[in-house]
């Protein structure tokens, strides 16, 4: 199987994208939704509750697992790839969601100023900003913190006027910062959900980067230049979902996220 955790649901998107993409494949979910959300806790206690849960799909028999978390991705990853693979296994592999994300950024943006909204977490990490300036030294990024974005996913109100409120108030803190920003990065797997609300505050020019698909599409070519590991997936189009919360709340919520129903597993890190 291939492994996608997050810390919450907005890692489902990343999955939705994913099975598209690899529909033959076996996908088994890990939602850390009992310790959501990451965004405003430590790097530590991010890397900890992270690499606990790569164990836990390692010990499911996955081989590769993506961390569909933009706060995982910029606060645990390159530690469990650089301390942990090595003793662990070091056949096997993990990846994030913020290099693919940034190598999509020379062919959608022309003016090189580049807006950024996340958690606080994330946008403290500077993760991106620092892959942006490797790959693309002339690049500006302009960055954002939406502490907000995420509950208001989580308890069901993306539709609701609170949405409008506070996406409009977010992105026009924003834009504010250059009027040449061109692309936009949604830095939370979670953001999609109210992308109906940020497409309204975002002028027509900016594009907005679709991060599940770009995702998909980086793993289907890391599969085809590594077909040992490609040579390892499944494929029986299976797909079990693993939660650290209750299994009944989890399999609702997942089910409006994903727009089809989710039989979850409650489990304990």
């Amino acid at each position: 199987m291939i492994g996608v955790f997050d810390s919450g649901y907005g890692g489902l998107t990343i999955l939705r994208e994913l099975r598209h993409k690899l529909p033959e494949a076996d996908f088994l979910y890990l939602g850390d939704n009992a310790r959501a959300p990451y965004g405003t806790r430590s790097f530590d206690l991010v890397y900890k509750f992270t690499l606990q849960a790569v164990r836990r799909l390692f010990d499911e028999g996955c081989h590769l697992v993506i961390l569909a978390c933009n706060t995982a991705s910029a606060k645990a990853l390159r530690s469990i790839q650089q301390r942990d693979l090595p003793h662990i296994d070091p056949s096997r592999r993990v990846l994030g969601v913020i290099r693919p994300t940034v190598e999509a950024l020379g062919a959608a943006s022309s003016t090189g100023h580049i807006g950024l909204v996340g958690t606080p977490g994330t946008i403290a990490s500077q993760s991106y900003n620092l892959e942006i300036e490797k790959l693309y030294p002339g690049f500006r990024t302009f960055t954002h913190a939406c502490p907000m974005w995420v509950p208001l996913v989580e308890y069901g109100e993306a539709a609701g006027d609170g949405a409008d409120y506070f996406v409009r108030k977010d992105i026009g803190a924003l834009l504010s910062q250059s009027a040449d920003i061109d692309t936009l990065i949604l830095g939370c797997t979670h953001y999609p959900l109210l992308l109906p609300k940020i497409e309204k505050y975002v002028p027509a020019g900016v594009k907005i980067l679709n991060q599940g698909r770009i995702v998909a599409d980086s793993l289907v070519d890391y599969l085809r230049r590594h077909p040992e590991m490609d040579a390892k997936i499944t494929r029986g189009s299976a797909v079990r979902y693993l939660t650290t919360e209750r299994a009944d709340k989890f399999s609702t919520l997942a089910s409006l996220f994903l727009g089809q129903p989710v039989d979850a597993e409650q489990i304990v890190l």
